[in-house]
C-alpha cells in the first residue's frame, strides 16, 4: 500500500470509526456516512479525496475494514467504533470452541486481573486466526497470543458477534477464559 493510500486509510478509520464530528460528519446509528459529505468535510480540513478514491480505499483495505453501500452513495468502518453515534446490530452467532486475541506482553498483568476489555470501544476483537491474532498483536510491542475458550464463554450466557469481515466481537472477556498461547 503507497503512503498515500495508508494515510487516506488511517484518516477514513479515523473519522468513520472514532471522530465524523471533526470533519462534521454525520453517521447513522449502522456507522453509514453519506460519502459525498465525506469528501466535502474532508475538503474543509484539507485533505483531497474523491469518490473514485473511496471506492479504491475500500477495495484495497487488506483487512476489509470498510463497506460501500449497495448503491454507492454511502460508506461505513465495519468495526472498531468508540463513537456514542454508532451502535451497530450486529448478527449473533455461536462461536467456535476458541477465538484468539493478539496483545503485546506488556498488558499481561493487566489482562490476567481484568481480562479483555472493549476500553474505549464498543467490542474485544477475536479471530478465529493465529496468524491474525499474531499480526495484530505485533501492533502494540512484544507480542502475546491469547486463546479464548469463547464456546464456554457462550455457554455461560456471553454473547458473540461476527462482523462482515470474519472478525469476532463480544463487550468483555472475563479472565478465567483466557489462556496464553506458546509462541513458536
Amino acid at each position: 500500500m503507497s503512503d498515500e493510500v495508508n494515510a487516506l486509510s488511517k484518516f477514513l478509520s479515523y473519522v468513520l470509526r472514532h471522530k465524523p464530528e471533526c470533519i462534521g460528519l454525520e453517521l447513522d446509528r449502522e456507522g453509514w456516512a453519506v460519502v459525498a459529505e465525506l469528501i466535502a468535510g474532508a475538503a474543509e480540513k484539507g485533505v483531497c479525496i474523491n469518490s473514485s478514491k473511496v471506492q479504491e480505499l475500500v477495495s484495497l483495505s487488506d483487512k476489509k475494514r470498510f463497506e460501500i453501500s449497495s448503491d454507492g452513495l454511502r460508506v461505513r468502518a465495519i468495526q472498531g467504533h468508540s463513537t456514542k453515534l454508532v451502535r451497530r446490530n450486529y448478527v449473533e452467532f455461536k462461536p467456535p470452541l476458541f477465538l484468539y486475541h493478539g496483545t503485546a506482553t506488556r498488558f499481561l498483568d493487566s489482562i490476567r486481573q481484568h481480562g479483555l476489555n472493549a476500553g474505549e470501544r464498543h467490542h474485544v476483537h477475536l479471530t478465529q486466526d493465529k496468524d491474525s491474532a499474531l499480526e495484530v498483536g505485533r501492533r502494540y510491542g512484544k507480542v502475546v497470543i491469547l486463546k479464548v475458550s469463547s464456546r464456554s464463554m457462550h455457554v455461560e450466557g456471553y454473547k458473540f458477534f461476527k462482523t462482515e469481515n470474519n472478525v469476532w466481537l463480544t463487550t468483555c472477556v472475563p479472565p478465567e477464559f483466557i489462556t496464553e498461547v506458546e509462541l513458536e
